[in-house]
């Protein structure tokens, strides 16, 4: 049996940079601006600190100003909500992410509604979940966006294409669906009281695993030539590797169902790159937004 199309979100990640970076510099030599992005980071999660590293990276190598706020655990939500002040009226800065999750005496809710919507580079804030929600012209969550373009390259047209996304997180499930529908999809979100789920899956064209539980979905969940993307990124013990070593596994069981689906993104280096890229696009966008200018080609939703 064929196996499927293996969609490889690194090189797709690679070329959106190179998109981006492009873009930046035609706004740097044209319009003398540079888009910047600040990151804050509360505490010293070791999985958050290697992350805002490589966002910083990335962010630099682009071509874009890279601000980055390191604060102790112990930070005040009043200090928090100062500095969001000064990051929303400092016109150098056109993005701004609070990598979560918070200490625990930090109030998230509070802290994303502060961002001003138009830097939300996230696509957290309730005004952009609204605007998302009602086909207006929104930040979009980094993680869904990049789905929707390789899903977009993939395809072509989406129209009339039926999808199930199983999981609905605020984060990834609810605005996935929110995409595939203004792309003309027939949408379902399936989730852990779904009733029957595996003749559901079963139905689709597309089907996004987005549910954070390893190998959930297996190839006889899978119709034959879909095209299934995994957003999951789970550890499971790998002791054929040595003692305590782990390995990263997705949502689905890739190795089964690779043999039925079409085309299928693996985990790891399949929707994971895609986020930190997305994440520099959504800065360009801000940032072309806020000076009036157009929007960057293929790199929003």
């Amino acid at each position: 049996m064929a196996q499927a199309q293996i969609i490889d979100g690194k090189a797709f990640a690679a070329r959106v940079r190179e998109k981006v970076a492009a873009h930046v510099a035609r706004l740097k030599e044209v319009h003398n601006i540079t888009p910047g992005l600040a990151v804050v980071l509360v505490g010293e999660d070791p999985a958050s600190e290697v992350y805002v590293r490589s966002k910083g990276k990335q962010t630099v190598e682009v071509g874009m100003a890279s601000f980055e706020h390191k604060l102790p655990e112990d930070t005040s939500e009043q200090e928090l909500l100062g500095l969001l002040d000064e990051l929303n009226s400092d016109p150098k800065v056109h993005g701004i992410l609070v990598q979560l999750p918070l200490p625990s005496h930090l109030n998230e809710d509070l802290v994303i509604g502060r961002i001003n919507p138009a830097k939300d580079v996230d696509g957290f804030h309730i005004s952009n979940v609204g605007l998302l929600a009602t086909g207006q012209k929104a930040m979009v969550p980094c993680t869904p966006l990049g789905c929707l373009m390789m899903l977009r390259e993939q395809h072509g047209s989406l129209a009339g294409m039926n999808a199930v996304v199983v999981g609905r997180s605020n984060i990834v499930g609810k605005p996935m669906a929110q995409l595939l529908l203004r792309d003309s999809c027939t949408v379902t979100i399936a989730h852990s009281r779904t009733k029957d789920i595996e003749a559901l899956c079963r139905q689709a064209d597309i089907l996004v695993a987005a549910v954070g539980r390893p190998q959930m979905i297996t190839g006889d969940w899978v119709k034959p030539g879909a095209t299934v993307i995994d957003v999951g990124i789970n550890r499971l013990p790998a002791p054929e590797k040595g003692e305590g070593k782990t390995r990263l596994v997705g949502d689905v069981d890739f190795e089964s169902a690779s043999k039925v689906a079409g085309a299928i993104t693996p985990v790891p280096g399949g929707v994971g790159p895609m986020t930190i890229a997305c994440l520099l696009a959504n800065t360009l966008t801000a940032c072309c937004r806020s000076h009036g200018l157009p929007e960057p080609d293929g790199l929003t939703a």
